[in-house]
């Protein structure tokens, strides 16, 4: 079951997540066949991916060996599932995060697909055991997070469903790479996957700080975009600690452990995300950043574009030192 002899991929919903994943899989070669039921959808999403694609060109940062008119020519629309899912090995759902969605989704996918075909899943807070439930054969199922925006952000989390193969999984692997993604592998699933659970916790302790009057919410983003970030976009919290002593992470640990434990037990409770305080933290925000669409927009392309730039940095960098 090798991804390379299997060359379409249906993806079903043509939001934000699945035009990303449409792009991504035409860039490394595959025919995608781009599925949306709602009418002129999955049309309309084709005509803003050429459009994207062709900007990307512009600026020398498409993916791929293939040009805008070779990737283009890999991708279809359907309104109609039988004919989206013909011929497909790999299905990845990217409808919006609704449990009873999905699960309709895959009861009607799996009426109409092979065996062999694999099912993956998008969603970013709906465990594979509850995604996929309603699914006969589970052992073809699994969770393929990607981080937004897919096409910028490589990283892709791959979460097994209890009853998930293991050559299922190896083929999920293959593909994520084979299209120029970062895919890694959970061994179990967990609410909130790895991405969001990391997350969470710096979510909560920068609430914290700007809550307890500590810091305002423009230094808080400081502290990881020209601190804490600057290490993380090249090397972990674990290899941050191992290369910070001078014998490696065992010795980190005697030095800093009990101050590490320390500052954990000093931790706060989970904040209120919705109360009174919560607001002068949105105001704060506001201020900086106002949240009408323009602003948000222009914000968005900025961190877009400098989102690629340092994936370039990164791959130059990597085939450097891999030379």
């Amino acid at each position: 079951m090798s991804a390379s002899g299997l060359k379409t991929i249906t993806v079903i919903g043509s939001g934000l997540i699945g035009h990303s994943w449409a792009m991504i899989f035409i860039s490394g070669g595959y025919s995608v066949k781009l599925y949306d039921n709602r009418p002129g959808q999955a049309a309309a999403a084709i005509a803003e991916i050429r459009k994207q694609l062709e900007e990307l060109e512009k600026s020398n940062m498409l993916r791929g060996e293939l040009s805008t008119k070779q990737q283009l020519a890999l991708l279809s629309s359907s309104e109609d599932l039988a004919q989206a899912l013909d011929g497909a090995f790999f299905v990845q759902e990217c409808v919006f995060e609704q449990l009873e969605v999905k699960q309709h989704v895959f009861q009607d996918v799996e009426r109409l697909v092979g065996e062999e075909v694999i099912l993956s899943s998008s969603t970013s807070c709906l465990v594979p055991s509850s995604v996929f439930s309603k699914v006969q054969n589970r052992s073809r199922c699994l969770v393929s997070h990607p981080v937004n925006p897919p096409y910028c952000v490589k990283l892709v989390e791959l979460v097994p469903h209890p009853e998930t193969a293991a050559v299922v999984m190896d083929t999920a692997f293959s593909l994520m790479t084979e299209v120029g993604q970062v895919p890694i592998r959970l061994r179990k699933e967990i609410d909130g996957f790895a991405i969001n659970r990391v997350q969470a916790a710096i979510t909560a302790e920068s609430w914290r700080l700007v809550q307890d009057g500590i810091i305002s919410v423009k230094d808080i983003d400081l502290v990881m975009s020209e601190g804490l970030g600057m290490r993380y976009a090249f090397i972990g919290p674990m290899e941050t600690m191992h290369l910070n002593a001078a014998e490696g992470l065992e010795d980190y640990m005697k030095r800093y452990g009990e101050g590490i434990t320390r500052l954990l037990t000093s931790f706060g409770p989970v904040p209120d995300f919705f109360g009174e305080a919560a607001k002068n933290i949105i105001k704060e925000m506001c201020e900086l950043i106002p949240s009408d669409q323009q602003h948000l927009s222009s914000r968005r392309e900025r961190r877009d574009q400098l989102l690629m730039g340092l994936a370039k940095l990164k791959k130059d960098h990597c085939d450097q030192h891999n030379h």
